[in-house]
């Protein structure tokens, strides 16, 4: 990891993010900008040693935040409902302009994207690369989320040449942990006895535990250059929505119910090519078996029996449909 720097991130209460600071706050000077709008999500993140402020992306007000920071994670992103698409823009594009003007004098920015960017593939196995054709996925949960996010990586390209900002945009994948993700919202669902709501049959995704999200960030980070470097962030194996769900019945002694709802011209899953993550960060430490193994350690550390509730982040209805 990343050690005596001064590293700047946004959305730090949020599921990759909320982790990535724990860990970077232990040997760095790390702040966090958000709105915070969740009852309680800023103290949870001062705790954390994370020096904080309220910054809204969109209205590009950044106060007395600082300007000498040595590396910007832009993790947060505008996922709200609606068709509102001009606000999308405003934050998703617009702020990471802004956001990227204000911390020009940076080493290096990362700017997180998604693999909802990629236009559909009737394949549900097919690998997505990095030069694959870009296209709405039409989420019906987030609709503006895979239009304005190709909007923020354009906004990212043009910033780092005309700031000289050497930048890398990861389009990251399903992410998961302790603190939430997909397989969390299905984990939390099947202790539940929650119907859980597929696209496709198979559904297959890159799953990628935080503890190699965390791992991998410095090698991520030295791929930022000028003109912007664009990879691929997602794990080594390419699993399915119902294997994984199978292994988390087994081990937590449930059934899970799983039920197609088809998303019309949307993306079955999104496997990820990640050879080019890999030449830069070796392969993944955790497979996904182990990950979630881990995850439901974590979640549900004295077992699982009535009336449990899961320990640490939550993983919202958003996050079954929708990668990190």
């Amino acid at each position: 990891m990343l050690r005596d720097e001064k590293i700047l991130v946004t959305g730090p209460a949020g599921q990759i993010a909320f982790p990535l600071c724990q860990e970077l706050a232990r040997d760095n000077e790390v702040w966090g900008i958000a709105r915070f709008s969740q009852p309680a999500s800023r103290e949870r993140v001062e705790a954390a040693g994370v020096t904080t402020r309220v910054v809204d992306l969109a209205a590009g007000d950044f106060g007395e935040l600082p300007e000498d920071f040595t590396y910007v994670l832009h993790i947060a992103a505008y996922l709200a409902g609606g068709t509102d698409h001009d606000a999308a823009l405003r934050v998703n594009a617009e702020g990471t302009g802004l956001l990227l003007a204000h911390c020009r004098r940076a080493r290096a920015a990362l700017v997180m994207s998604t693999g909802s960017v990629y236009h559909p593939n009737p394949d549900p196995w097919h690998r997505y690369g990095e030069g694959d054709p870009l296209g709405d996925v039409h989420l019906p949960a987030v609709p503006t989320y895979s239009m304005s996010k190709i909007a923020e990586e354009a906004m990212a390209r043009t910033a780092a040449r005309v700031l000289g900002l050497p930048t890398v945009i990861a389009r990251m994948n399903v992410a998961y942990g302790p603190n939430g993700g997909m397989p969390a919202f299905h984990l939390d669902a099947i202790v539940g006895g929650a119907p859980i709501p597929v696209r496709h049959d198979p559904s297959p995704y890159s799953p990628i535990f935080q503890a190699d999200i965390n791992g991998q960030l410095e090698a991520i980070l030295s791929a930022a250059s000028v003109p912007a470097t664009i990879l691929n962030w997602g794990g080594d194996e390419a699993v399915s929505v119902q294997e994984w769900c199978s292994h988390l019945g087994e081990l937590c002694s449930r059934t899970p119910e799983l039920v197609v709802r088809p998303v019309p011209r949307s993306q079955a899953g999104v496997v990820l090519d990640v050879r080019r993550r890999q030449a830069l960060t070796g392969p993944c430490t955790v497979s996904w078996r182990d990950g979630m193994r881990a995850m439901l350690e974590a979640r549900y550390p004295g077992g699982i029996g009535p009336g449990t509730r899961p320990v640490g982040g939550g993983a919202h209805a958003m996050e079954a449909v929708e990668e990190g």
